[in-house]
């Protein structure tokens, strides 16, 4: 049974009993906008949005994100149509404007002032907050630190129960920031993690405050995120590629634009020994040389052309770089799919490789036997989840010949790795079915409601 923090209990305010059972359930979710451009950030957007659907009818929904105003949306989503309303609430310097987070921060402790985003979280049965997966730490240094508490702490000022929803957590290197971070963590009503380590830092932080009950592992929401065909006929050679019944065997390849387009400063900047440009290629030159696979460049982050992150031109890059002669073997994935059409497009590959760590997520959840190149500890534990941990590369660890060669040995035990999948996956696929279960029953959801319309979604 979810024990509900005392000074967070979503049934009870100072004007006295609420309940989602006798209103409308009202949400605010921060720390996974739309549209970013990061496919994965989207994926957790749409995944938390689809498991809330399948759920409660009608809910009211807040999500905020980085543009100013209150605008209203929608999205088709477990086989409805489902409303909803973005509200911007923005880490900016400009603390004079009403979307800054200073400034709804101050608006809260002077009694609201008419802002938006503190009535929403005033009305709101809970808040419930993502950080982006892997934001909650002070790893990106003390200014993205501030940003990435501001909301918790905003909530918390106000009063409402703050819910963390299975998300990296840590590492806090700073006293500051462990002491703000202990102050969130313990004062939540709900704290979820996504993996094993994290699970490990929030019980070493929190010390006698650890409650099992509050205290919770879980996976990423990602792993509940639909999957849909393209409604747009894919290009060629990729169509074709799907459709031959007695195919060639598909590797697809996420290669991240964040450390690939300047892998000398992504090299130092994530300490890493090997060089993560030549070790994409050369991995995948050893697959046109030595198999007849075909390969599928995969972009996950999408920003702009030249941009340090943008997926599409790395993906560019290591396609001019392999042999002319595989021209007709080598494809790129093109913009214009959403999370829910990429996680169908990757599906169809027969061995995948990611370091976009929701690129991987897509696979494994999909069935596809997956190794990822990690540039830090979240890849590792996420896959462990799935028992694929010793599919994950660290070129932190490794040389660039170690790399490939561990890529290739993943590729090599493909079978077994997909056997060990098929037996783990439901396991994790139910967790994360059962999560969300238990994260709306903390906010009044009547489990009666949750059970029939997960039935007729």
């Amino acid at each position: 049974m979810t024990m509900r923090h005392p000074t967070t209990d979503p049934s009870r305010t100072a004007d006295g009993p609420l309940d989602a059972r006798d209103r409308p359930l009202q949400l605010c979710v921060f720390g996974v906008p739309p549209r970013t451009g990061n496919l994965g950030v989207t994926a957790m957007h749409l995944a938390l949005l689809t498991g809330i659907a399948r759920r409660v009818e009608n809910p009211l929904i807040t999500v905020f994100d980085d543009r100013p105003g209150i605008r209203p949306e929608a999205t088709r989503l477990a086989g409805r149509e489902m409303t909803y309303r973005l509200c911007g609430a923005i880490p900016t310097r400009r603390i004079y404007r009403r979307h800054s987070l200073w400034q709804i921060r101050a608006s809260g402790r002077l009694g609201g002032l008419g802002n938006p985003v503190i009535k929403a979280i005033r009305e709101a049965h809970a808040v419930l907050d993502v950080t982006g997966g892997d934001s909650f730490t002070d790893l990106y240094g003390p200014r993205r630190f501030r940003w990435v508490t501001l909301d918790k702490l905003i909530t918390l000022e106000q009063g409402r129960p703050l819910i963390l929803l299975p998300q990296t957590i840590g590492p806090f290197h700073s006293a500051r920031a462990r002491r703000i971070a202990r102050r969130i963590l313990r004062s939540a009503m709900m704290v979820w993690v996504r993996d094993a380590t994290s699970f490990t830092v929030l019980r070493d932080l929190l010390g006698s405050d650890f409650d099992d009950d509050r205290h919770r592992c879980g996976v990423d929401l990602a792993f509940g995120l639909e999957t849909r065909q393209p409604a747009q006929p894919l290009p060629e050679p990729i169509a074709s590629w799907f459709a031959d019944d007695g195919r060639r065997p598909i590797v697809g390849c996420n290669v991240s634009g964040l450390i690939f387009n300047n892998a000398a400063a992504a090299k130092v900047r994530f300490g890493l020994r090997a060089e993560y440009d030549r070790a994409v290629i050369l991995f995948l030159q050893r697959i046109l040389n030595q198999t007849d696979a075909n390969v599928l460049l995969v972009p996950h982050v999408i920003t702009e052309r030249g941009h340090h992150e943008h997926d599409p031109d790395a993906c560019a890059s290591v396609a001019e770089a392999l042999p002319q002669a595989d021209g007709q073997r080598v494809a790129i994935v093109g913009g214009g799919y959403d999370p829910c059409e990429m996680k169908w497009i990757i599906g169809r590959t027969d061995w995948f490789c990611g370091t976009r760590m929701h690129a991987g997520i897509a696979a494994l959840s999909s069935g596809v036997p997956t190794a990822a190149i990690a540039y830090s500890r979240k890849t590792r534990g996420v896959f462990d989840t799935c028992g694929q941990g010793p599919h994950v590369a660290d070129p932190r660890e490794l040389d660039t010949a170690n790399v490939v060669e561990h890529l290739w040995q993943s590729w090599t035990q493909r079978e077994t790795a997909a056997a060990h999948l098929r037996h783990r996956l439901p396991f994790v696929l139910q967790q994360a079915q059962t999560q969300m279960d238990e994260v709306l029953a903390s906010c009044g959801v009547a489990p009666p409601t949750m059970t029939s319309l997960r039935k007729a979604a």
